[in-house]
């Protein structure tokens, strides 16, 4: 099958949508200066386009023909890939535990929970409650991976601390740029807390993706690795914890 290219692309587009009138035509879909004058740009330059001419259209073109061909998601990132070898600008998402993610969460028999780009913890599954916590008992307002790892009493619930507050914080720094999003509110309280403010210090970046941390329950270790999962259309992540060895797959299953 032939690479699409972005010509191909914009026909195939374009013929697919229905025409705005009644009068017969012998080719299907809109014609390109109906396309053209629903882009706002000139019918030569679009004819161009489907001719791989006219050079690289800028971002603010490419949207504007994203809303004249009626492109979804999934087809205006495909138009930016073609046009411009890069996914398009992100536009905000959604933060909604919409019910398909709530299934998700139910059906999974490991720990896991669903975030925020602000690290909020949104929706969690009964093994998070068993093995991390019990989220519900918790104020909604504490309710957020940081908050939690810079709380008194962290030390007793993870080995080495000081490792798991550092890719925690890289982390919520690379979420919040990606999500375009800020925290301003939740940073300068947690930045009374001199720990927080030591680190916060040092501009690290990084991933939970692969982190492996040491939970400590009953007094008992229990080695887990987090996997943080994007969820399409929206700005929450699932993150899922696994043991990462047998005993710690049987010290999580006795929870």
């Amino acid at each position: 099958m032939a690479t699409t290219t972005l010509p191909a692309f914009l026909r195939d587009r374009r013929e697919r949508l229905p025409p705005t009138s009644t009068t017969r035509r012998r080719t299907p879909g809109l014609r390109r200066e109906e396309v053209a004058a629903r882009a706002g740009v000139s019918v030569t330059w679009y004819t161009w386009l489907e001719q791989g001419r006219g050079g690289t259209p800028s971002d603010e073109v490419l949207e504007r023909l994203a809303t004249a061909l009626e492109l979804d998601a999934a087809n205006r990132e495909m138009l930016f890939l073609l046009a411009q070898e890069r996914p398009p600008p992100r536009r905000a998402g959604s933060l909604v535990v919409t019910p398909a993610i709530r299934r998700l969460l139910d059906a999974l028999a490991l720990p896991a929970f669903v975030k925020t780009p602000t690290f909020d913890i949104v929706a969690w599954n009964r093994a998070a409650t068993r093995a991390l916590r019990d989220y519900a008992q918790v104020p909604e307002a504490e309710r957020n991976l940081l908050v939690q790892v810079f709380s008194p009493g962290a030390e007793g619930m993870v080995r080495d601390l000081e490792a798991a507050r550092r890719i925690c914080l890289a982390s919520f720094r690379l979420d919040l740029a990606r999500a375009g999003r800020d925290a301003d509110d939740l940073i300068a309280a947690l930045a009374q807390n001199p720990e927080f403010a030591r680190l916060w210090a040092a501009p690290d970046l990084g991933s939970h993706t692969g982190f492996q941390k040491v939970i400590i329950r009953g007094g008992v270790e229990i080695a887990l690795e987090a996997t943080a999962l994007a969820i399409d259309g929206s700005d929450l992540a699932l993150y899922v914890f696994s043991p990462v060895d047998d005993a710690s797959a049987a010290a999580l299953a006795s929870l």
